[in-house]
């Protein structure tokens, strides 16, 4: 157990980050999963614009590497780019 005020404060403060990264890493793997799974091309671009931009948010608070992100664009936008065109309506 912590002696030290600032080691209890230390501890207080870890609890609350991992809570906070726990949410962000869920909403991360969420927002993945719906680029992937999603069948509609019109939906699959926007949800991806949407992920792509988490992914850059993550990296920014330090929740990712900057790696895992362009590995984890990467993936889906060679996802995206193998879905069929939409067909032309005329």
């Amino acid at each position: 157990m912590a002696n030290h005020q600032s080691a209890i404060k230390r501890i207080r403060q870890t609890k609350r980050r991992t809570l906070r990264n726990r949410q962000y890493r869920s909403e991360m793997r969420t927002m993945l999963k719906k680029v992937v799974t999603a069948t509609d091309r019109q939906a699959v671009e926007k949800d991806l614009h949407v992920a792509v931009s988490l992914l850059d948010k993550l990296v920014n608070r330090g929740i990712i590497h900057r790696n895992k992100a362009a590995n984890q664009k990467s993936r889906l936008t060679r996802f995206f780019n193998k879905l069929p065109a939409a067909p032309a309506s005329h």
